[in-house]
């Protein structure tokens, strides 16, 4: 027997222990699951989804979100790194959140989690629609989001169906390009196409004048908030890597690191090329970032940069589909949803397709039914990241709980006696975040507007609670602290 061949074996030992058989092939190797969860995270796709927005909202000061938001995100990332090490399971924070308190904690966090992957699928797809539109000359509008929307949806599920070969391979080239083009991108901008000095990160007066900083701060800060997950989707497919225990808590951490650093540098490069942030923030300039493209690139070159900008959103829809469709199966794998064999079904190319088909399928509805928000994107993404944020927290929450019940982290990866500090650091981060984001600041705007994202997240979680007993019953048996 090879090296190679007794690893695989510990690897199917090490699942078999846990409860279940193979079911994946473990083809996607660590730099492969790292390119995931950084495609996942994209920070181009972050950026410059929500750039306008927090510019015209907060002002260059907005920056310092990233920063912020990075380090509480980055204590997260370390709480999930030691759970998987232990428990490297297909579906993520589902089977980890039950591990570690039960099957109703574990099935609620994974409801949660899955409406949120809808909602981030459809919020990135729609976000894609403006540079279309510019790409191919068409006014941005609600038909023009809503339509990419559905052919970038179609086409990722197209390549998730593929198999995990394909999907490795994709998240890989998108990697390349995404990283490739923001440092290309951003170092021109900093070196030919600066405007403004580095002073402009301090500059509050140029928003608030002489009042407080901190509601536009906070308002402006979800562009950070949206930009820091995807390292959790490294775990999602858990069942498809080699070696898991120790290779995809590294996987995460690179995410973070890399990711959160590609995100700041963009960002940066984005906020000093701005000519006039002034009329970024009254409204005259709505479109900033096709504003510097075209400033320095001209129509062709800013077009280039496009190219790069849209390969960067389709390789986030995959990988975000391709996360939901295990967490998919993984709930199915427990008898705890609706046509659960259906959706444990592999395809001849070893992923689950019936789920990979439904993760299409609903986001395309968001999408459609944000073609009906005067703020779509906005709106759709704030309930994509508190959705998220929700689950992560259940997570970070059920660390917590079993760990005062004496549970202690027994993977390769531990955090020691740092262990319980940062949970709870991770926990009260995790807390205040989605209080910012559920925080209602449109008195303008409709009131289901103002409110969506606290009405979504409570419809989520009100079905969830009713349809909840009726898939316990079906799941046959329970998961304790440890198991």
């Amino acid at each position: 027997m090879t090296a190679k061949e007794h690893a695989h074996g510990a690897d199917e030992a090490q699942l078999m222990a846990l409860g279940y058989a193979k079911s994946f092939e473990r083809k996607m190797s660590l730099w492969e699951n790292f390119a995931l969860g950084f495609t996942y995270l994209s920070p181009v796709v972050g950026v410059y989804t929500l750039f306008g927005y927090a510019l015209a909202t907060g002002g260059a000061p907005m920056f310092w979100s990233y920063l912020l938001v990075g380090i509480g995100q980055f204590l997260v990332c370390l709480v999930f790194a030691e759970i998987v090490s232990q428990f490297p399971i297909a579906g993520g924070v589902y089977p980890w959140a039950r591990r570690l308190i039960g099957d109703r904690w574990g099935w609620m966090t994974g409801w949660i989690y899955l409406w949120a992957l809808a909602t981030t699928v459809a919020a990135v797809a729609m976000g894609a629609g403006p540079y279309v539109a510019v790409f191919f000359g068409f006014d941005p509008s609600p038909q023009v989001n809503t339509v990419t929307a559905m052919l970038i949806i179609a086409a990722s599920t197209l390549l998730n169906l593929a198999g995990t070969r394909v999907l490795a391979k994709v998240a890989m080239i998108g990697f390349l390009c995404e990283l490739g083009g923001a440092l290309v991108v951003g170092a021109w901008l900093l070196t030919v196409g600066r405007e403004q000095s580095l002073s402009v990160l301090f500059d509050t007066a140029a928003v608030v004048g002489d009042g407080s900083y901190l509601p536009a701060f906070l308002a402006a800060g979800l562009a950070g908030i949206f930009q820091y997950y995807g390292f959790e989707a490294c775990g999602d497919v858990a069942e498809e890597v080699p070696n898991p225990s120790r290779a995809i808590p590294r996987a995460m951490r690179l995410t973070i690191y890399i990711g959160g650093a590609a995100a700041m540098f963009v960002c940066l490069a984005l906020i000093l090329a701005v000519k006039d942030i002034g009329a970024v923030i009254s409204g005259t300039d709505t479109d900033p970032v096709w504003t510097i493209l075209t400033t320095n690139f001209g129509e062709t070159g800013a077009r280039v940069v496009l190219l790069v900008v849209l390969i960067s959103f389709m390789s986030c829809v995959l990988s975000l589909q391709a996360a939901a469709s295990r967490l998919m199966f993984s709930f199915a794998r427990d008898n705890m949803l609706p046509a659960s064999k259906a959706l444990t079904r592999l395809s001849a190319t070893h992923v689950p397709s019936v789920a990979l088909v439904l993760c299409g399928i609903v986001p395309a509805v968001i999408a459609l039914g944000g073609y009906f928000l005067s703020n779509a994107v906005a709106v759709v993404v704030s309930f994509a990241a508190v959705g998220i944020y929700l689950a992560f927290q259940m997570v970070v929450f059920a660390a917590i709980s079993a760990r005062l019940r004496g549970w202690k982290p027994t993977g390769p990866f531990n955090l020691g006696g740092w262990g319980v500090p940062v949970t709870v650091l991770a926990f009260i981060y995790g807390v205040s975040a989605i209080i910012n984001l559920a925080w209602p600041r449109m008195p303008d705007a409709n009131w289901y507007e103002n409110y969506a994202v606290m009405l979504t997240s409570a419809v989520v979680v009100a079905i969830g609670l009713i349809v909840l007993p009726f898939m316990r019953q079906g799941s046959g048996h329970t998961a304790v602290a440890g198991e």
